[in-house]
């Protein structure tokens, strides 16, 4: 099993185990499930990175039925935010007094998740919920997202894997690779 791997001129190291990953998926899902008793939930899936642990965690929710959608924006070019927002697939259905779950791979500063949930808000769902497998607190910049359901809080490293990329690379690797400090 590789200890670290190279993507372009970076060396990324693990840091997260598929088996730990998955175990905290099947605990978000029921948490999910609890939640959902007397609701009727809208998840909406936010692309590419958050394809994988979407599916893992509707594969892990067996006891209500999901309704999906799926939403491109990003921010990122190499391993900065740029700070704006692209969108370049929408939501093509109405949310209107729907309970909203929105689906992210991972929260930093907030700033894509509070443009989305703004626009979501102008069309009067009835809840908006956020789960996401990864959260990095120290770069949060709008305090009011954070996730309701989360995988794992992290420290301030570039990572990839399990959906997350680096330019492209390394979406597909099954575990989670943090950069490797210098």
């Amino acid at each position: 099993m590789e200890k670290t791997i190279q993507i372009f001129d970076k060396v990324f190291e693990k840091y997260l185990l598929k088996d730990d990953i998955q175990s905290r998926v099947v605990d978000i899902a029921k948490d999910i499930e609890d939640y959902a008793k007397d609701k009727e939930l809208f998840f909406i899936c936010i692309l590419n990175g958050s394809f994988m642990f979407a599916a893992d965690l509707f594969k892990a929710m067996n006891k209500i039925d999901i309704h999906i959608s799926f939403v491109k924006l990003a921010s990122y070019v190499g391993l900065q935010s740029t700070g704006k927002i692209i969108s370049a697939i929408g939501l093509e259905t109405s949310i209107k007094n729907k309970h909203i779950i929105v689906i992210e791979d991972i929260i930093e500063t907030g700033k894509t998740l509070n443009y989305f949930v703004q626009s979501l808000k102008e069309q009067e769902p009835a809840s908006i919920k956020i789960c996401a497998l990864l959260q990095k607190p120290v770069r949060l910049e709008h305090k009011e997202i954070s996730a309701d359901f989360l995988g794992f809080t992290i420290e301030e490293r570039f990572i990839v894997g399990y959906g997350l990329d680096f330019n492209g690379k390394g979406r597909n690797l099954p575990d989670i690779y943090m950069l490797k400090e210098s």
